[in-house]
């Protein structure tokens, strides 16, 4: 147990000294909602059922920290990673296969954390947030989330033979979602031709979860964000559990 802990130690200084990791999963989501704060405002709208636009701004740009971070950067890392030789030097290690895995997972999934932490200390100090949700249920939506986006980045880790195969496929996957799911602008303001098709993105109904359960929404009442998400989680497991390779 001694030695995972120095691993996550370890993986979590390493991921901290990537200045593009970090400023896309930390810096970029506060800098966002601090343009979106100045050009908008937190005024109630009626099109956001009386909300303001920072209000909702603040779970939907946790959902694209947990992507950012699951496929944009789980694949490349963990393919570097494996085209270094570093894997296959793990596995020589006492620690077990499956716990230099989690250890992984336990960092990024801090990294996800401390973002929602951050956005809502910045959102509550600057622009007076509302959050009606329960903590319980919007940290269960939240860890949900975070590990279905995991899974889908070790499935990409498993399947690109290179690292650079690993980056092409991310980006492919992921930039169409940064606009195209309501994480960065909200669903309200797509065309109507253009939200026909965005229940196709995970990401959106990673969105529609958190900005449901932020604001009173219940897990029950989201059903289908939680189906979705819960069988991305499975497949994502299964598929890259069959599929991943140390070197």
């Amino acid at each position: 147990m001694r030695g995972v802990w120095k691993l996550i130690l370890v993986e979590a200084k390493l991921l901290l000294r990537e200045p593009i990791v970090v400023f896309f999963s930390l810096i970029f989501p506060l800098m966002s909602l601090f343009l979106f704060g100045a050009i908008y405002g937190n005024d109630p709208k009626e099109i956001f059922q009386g909300r303001g636009t920072v209000d909702i701004s603040v779970p939907a740009f946790s959902a694209l920290t947990i992507a950012t971070i699951g496929v944009g950067t789980i694949p490349s890392r963990i393919a570097t990673y494996r085209e270094k030789g570093i894997l296959r030097r793990l596995c020589a290690t006492p620690v077990r296969p499956l716990a230099i895995l989690a250890a992984q997972v336990v960092v990024y999934f801090a990294m996800t954390l401390l973002e929602l932490i951050l956005l809502l200390i910045a959102g509550r100090l600057v622009y007076q947030i509302r959050f009606d949700g329960n903590l319980v249920s919007v940290f269960l939506g939240f860890t949900l989330t975070a590990h279905s986006f995991f899974a889908f980045g070790f499935v990409i880790a498993s399947l690109a033979r290179t690292a650079r195969e690993a980056q092409v496929i991310s980006t492919v996957a992921f930039y169409p979602m940064i606009f195209l799911s309501g994480a960065t602008i909200p669903i309200e303001l797509l065309p109507e031709g253009i939200r026909r098709y965005v229940s196709l993105l995970p990401l959106a109904h990673a969105v529609a979860l958190l900005r449901g359960l932020w604001f009173g929404g219940t897990l029950i009442a989201h059903t289908k964000e939680v189906t979705i998400l819960l069988g991305m989680l499975i497949l994502g497991v299964i598929v890259s559990t069959k599929t991943f390779r140390w070197e």
